[in-house]
């Protein structure tokens, strides 16, 4: 019979489920991919501040990325580098620390459709209406484009928690390594019908309008670039808009291995381990796509590289 305990602010997590010979080896993949996204994201974001050559829409917009990217896993990963460390009696987390973090998990995964939905408006303008573009993607538009992805991914995010936090709690264990919403409201007993009402609206509005986008603009982008003889335009848009579709690509990838993964119960394990590579590949891969693909992140790059430092004389 199962033990009941009731609003408790202390939780268990289950944890990763790995053999004792590969804890180690497990451990140091995962905190070197985080080093590696904490300073190449920082970095790109850092270049792109500092570099004025670099204060484009498209830039500027891409900083959304990598500051999603930084945050979306500095709340998940160090936690679960420590937990890995420890025994399963000891993967104890507050309530309130899970709250936190389940929310940021789902602020990450739904600003990343929303930054790259808005990214997808500035190829759009830049491409289709190229001569209008200085005048439409203005400083103030960046900014309200900004606030808008952000700011929806807030509002979503925070009616999907609410709905949680309002149920009352007979459970203690989290089936998962770290906390998400759907872990949140299975400690409940009370019906989670409009929670589950709810996440599948969220789910499927968030995705349709991600998917929809995507294939409405890439559709009239290649209508644009198949009746336009202008080579030096087809070549932009080929390269802005491969590196665009390939980051997206890999994040709608990663999502829907997880959303697919939760209808198979017997294959835990392997949700569970795409939930935390669905944080670490997208941070890890996105800087490096964009860094290839942007000559002018190279050329700053580059730029800044050969500045030498003017040395104090005394």
């Amino acid at each position: 019979m199962e033990n009941y305990t009731f609003n408790s602010f202390t939780l268990q997590l289950e944890g990763l489920n790995i053999s004792r010979d590969s804890v180690y080896p497990v451990f140091l993949v995962l905190f070197f991919a985080y080093i590696f996204i904490m300073f190449m994201n920082a970095g790109i974001a850092f270049l792109i501040y500092t570099d004025k050559s670099l204060h484009q829409p498209m830039y500027l917009l891409f900083c959304n990325l990598s500051v999603n990217d930084i945050l979306g896993n500095s709340i998940m990963v160090p936690r679960l580098l420590s937990d890995m460390l420890l025994p399963p009696s000891e993967l104890l987390i507050s309530y309130y620390e899970c709250v936190v973090q389940a929310f940021t998990t789902h602020m990450f995964g739904a600003a990343s459709h929303t930054v790259l939905m808005i990214m997808t408006f500035d190829r759009y303008v830049a491409i289709c209406n190229p001569l209008r573009y200085a005048t439409i993607m203005t400083n103030k538009m960046v900014i309200k484009l900004t606030a808008s992805a952000w700011g929806v991914a807030f509002v979503l995010v925070g009616i999907l928690l609410g709905l949680t936090v309002r149920l009352n709690r007979c459970r203690t264990m989290i089936m998962n390594p770290y906390c998400d919403n759907a872990s949140l409201f299975k400690l409940s007993c009370e019906s989670v019908f409009i929670n589950n009402v709810y996440g599948l609206t969220f789910t499927v509005v968030l995705f349709t309008a991600s998917i929809g986008s995507m294939v409405l603009t890439y559709t009239k982008i290649t209508v644009v670039c198949l009746t336009s003889n202008n080579k030096s335009l087809n070549s932009k848009a080929l390269k802005t808009c491969s590196t665009h579709l390939v980051v997206y690509l890999i994040m709608l990838i990663s999502g829907f291995i997880v959303i697919i993964l939760h209808r198979f119960p017997q294959y835990s394990d392997y949700r569970k381990l795409s939930a935390v590579l669905f944080h670490i590949i997208p941070g890890s891969l996105n800087p490096i796509i964009y860094g290839v693909q942007c000559a002018e992140i190279w050329r700053s790059l580059s730029k800044l590289s050969r500045a030498k430092p003017v040395m104090p004389s005394f």
